[in-house]
């Protein structure tokens, strides 16, 4: 809402501080916000400005907005869309209700975690980095880790796994090159003298794709080196054979490292964010063996990268939508996955009727997130001439939409159909302020 215009003091004096700030009381901000808007304003002799500013500022905060993008996964708007509802009730999140004495935060939805997985156990962190962190710290303080230097890699946020080595106290050894990396290579260097391996670390090059003369280790062979492998799979698919879907899994994710056929080949380990291709909240999970993960949940820095009450309560309700295999019906990703071309075109030809100089087309919607980089999927959508982001972002709810050639493009695939009317009135908006 805006803020009404500002009260004028008489004789063309400024009004006060405390006046300004009232008047720009219908912004919603609180009061303690709108006199620093004011006092701010009147400072700059700005004070017809002042409600524009306390909109300003209110922008800057946390709102809804609808994803048109056509990136499932778009990192700067959250990743997964995960709708969760918390009622003001305290939660035995610590508390063993059997036995009436102090339990494990980990044990409720890590216990759901491990069954989707295939593995003894797993463990919740904040996000993936810290869960590669951690297995570092608590497995390999000290002593080396084997990391093929292809998959040495950086991802979002400046993540780079040396860096990320280095602060949990293991040293990093490289193996093999850039573009092949050979199981005898790793062997190699099993052998070296004075060798001191506690681990193998398997990376996914989740953001990127090398092509051409490559060749790269997979996970049954490793498992034979005789150290444990730990296969950071980064983007979190759970299961390749997508079971949750009532068709085939698509082709977009053929190549994609499983949790499930990971451990099956033989990762004693696996690491993986919770709200990339899982569709959860953002978090790190710690899978597998329960001798590995016992260590990791017994490691100092577990304390320090635990999630809290709300994030494992909506990780736990999305866990129990993979095991009632209710994923399409209960997971916002998963459900933009397996929207159908045809109603996407349905919906893309009905906003383009109701709004003039709007056209459907057909487009190509990405997973994001670096999950599968370089692919897409077939999408539908509406395209208008012009670049109209700026206009489609100041409405409420604010539209994210992209500029391509000359023309503002919303790609239906990422919008939830609830939202087809407030795509309808931004674009109106939109021409009309055009």
């Amino acid at each position: 809402m805006n803020a009404s215009a500002p009260t004028v003091a008489p004789a063309g004096r400024p009004p006060s501080v405390d006046a300004l700030a009232r008047s720009l009381a219908p912004s919603g901000l609180p009061h303690a916000i709108c006199v620093d808007i004011a006092r701010q304003a009147i400072a700059d002799q700005d004070v017809a400005g002042a409600p524009a500013r306390a909109e300003a500022f209110r922008r800057t905060l946390l709102t809804d907005v609808v994803n048109a993008t056509g990136v499932l996964l778009h990192t700067n708007l959250g990743r997964a869309p995960v709708a969760f509802h918390a009622e003001a009730r305290a939660v035995n999140v610590e508390f063993d209700l059997a036995t009436g004495e102090r339990g494990s935060r980990q044990r409720a939805v890590g216990q759901l975690l491990a069954r989707m997985c295939g593995a003894e156990a797993a463990i919740i962190v904040n996000n993936n980095a810290a869960a590669v962190l951690l297995v570092c710290a608590a497995l390999a303080h000290g002593r080396q880790v084997l990391v093929s230097r292809g998959e040495s890699v950086e991802i979002g946020g400046s993540f780079r796994v040396p860096e990320v080595m280095e602060q949990s106290g293991a040293e990093l050894v490289d193996v093999g090159t850039t573009n092949r990396t050979r199981a005898a290579d790793y062997r190699r260097a099993l052998g070296r003298k004075n060798a001191d391996v506690a681990m193998v670390l398997k990376v996914h090059p989740s953001n990127y794709r090398v092509e051409g003369f490559v060749e790269e280790t997979p996970v049954e062979q490793l498992a034979t080196l005789g150290v444990p492998v730990v296969a950071d799979i980064g983007s979190g698919l759970i299961d390749a054979t997508c079971p949750w879907l009532p068709g085939a899994p698509p082709a977009w994710l053929a190549g994609e490292p499983a949790a499930v056929q990971s451990l099956a080949t033989g990762a004693a380990l696996v690491t993986f964010s919770g709200d990339k291709l899982m569709g959860g909240p953002q978090v790190g999970i710690i899978a597998g063996r329960a001798d590995l993960v016992a260590t990791c949940s017994k490691h100092p820095l577990a304390r320090a990268l635990r999630p809290g009450t709300l994030v494992l309560a909506a990780l736990q309700q999305t866990a129990l939508a993979y095991l009632h295999r209710r994923v399409v019906d209960e997971v916002p990703f998963w459900r933009m996955v397996a929207a159908p071309l045809d109603s996407l075109r349905a919906r893309a030809e009905a906003i383009a009727a109701q709004v003039p100089g709007a056209q459907p087309e057909a487009m190509d919607a990405l997973p994001g997130a670096g999950s599968a980089p370089g692919t897409t999927m077939p999408s539908y959508g509406v395209v208008l001439r012009g670049d109209h982001l700026a206009a489609l972002r100041s409405g409420t709810p604010p539209v994210v939409a992209r500029v391509r050639d000359g023309r503002t493009s919303l790609d239906l695939r990422t919008v939830d159909p609830a939202d087809d009317a407030v795509v309808v009135a931004a674009l109106t908006t939109a021409l009309g302020r055009g």
